[in-house]
């Protein structure tokens, strides 16, 4: 049985973005309790990838609170919320396509190295233990998603589902607490988004909490512990599945629609 904590790993408070004169989110508020597989849906233009860049930091809020982990990030780069321990994927793949899959998983492991510039460069015998860890760490998580070619094969001549796996990967090299994935089941038939389920699972029972925003809302329905549903950048929803599938407002909000 899964482990859900009651204390939230992640919070928004009155959460606001704002592009000039366009209001992207408003008033967002929601928290992911540690240990959850938490959904994220709506229709196209709700607000999803906004809010998910406002967590991820590729976004700054213009309003509202943001919490992790029992600390406040306001205004924080990318970068810092990696090493905080948010990690995430894209919905179009972003791999180093013309690196393998090993070294792509690598990339991801250097958020954590401890050797600073000046061993890296001089590679001395701290600098090279540590990339000898990190080698066989993304090994290690290459096996773990279900890469079963050779680690040296190049990221464009991967699958891609595997491709899909691989920024997953990528995303664990990065030990993080949570992770958040935009939709990483776009473009997969039916036997690779079953493996998908069984893959995040899998990630859930390690300890890990998992943000999912996907445009399929069956996936979501049978994955997650609680989905929280966006439309017009307003929250209209949160809650256990199947609860939030029989809300009037969610029902009147995909009428006619379709998920982002």
């Amino acid at each position: 049985m899964n482990s859900i904590s009651a204390s939230p790993l992640l919070q928004f408070s009155s959460i606001s973005k704002q592009f000039g004169g366009l209001s992207a989110l408003s008033d967002v508020s929601l928290h992911i309790r540690r240990g959850e597989i938490y959904g994220l849906i709506g229709p196209n233009g709700a607000g999803k990838t906004t809010l998910f860049n406002v967590i991820t930091g590729l976004y700054q809020a213009s309003a509202g609170e943001f919490q992790f982990n029992g600390k406040n990030y306001q205004s924080c780069k990318p970068h810092v919320l990696a090493r905080a321990g948010i990690a995430r994927t894209f919905q179009n793949i972003r791999l180093f396509a013309n690196l393998s899959a090993l070294e792509n998983v690598m990339i991801g492991r250097h958020v954590r190295t401890k050797t600073g510039v000046i061993g890296a460069l001089l590679r001395n015998r701290a600098a090279r233990h540590e990339e000898r860890a990190i080698a066989e760490r993304a090994r290690e998580l290459l096996d773990y998603v279900g890469i079963t070619k050779p680690h040296q094969t190049l990221a464009r001549h991967l699958s891609y589902g595997e491709q899909r796996r691989l920024e997953i990967a990528r995303a664990l090299a990065t030990d993080p607490l949570l992770l958040a994935l935009d939709e990483p089941a776009a473009g997969m038939n039916a036997t690779e988004t079953e493996s998908l389920k069984t893959l995040l699972q899998t990630i859930r029972a390690s300890g890990i909490t998992v943000l999912l925003i996907e445009h399929d809302v069956k996936l979501i329905m049978v994955l997650c512990d609680r989905v929280a549903v966006l439309d017009y950048g307003k929250k209209i929803a949160e809650g256990i599945p199947d609860e939030v599938r029989r809300k009037p407002a969610v029902i009147a909000a995909y009428l006619g629609g379709s998920d982002d």
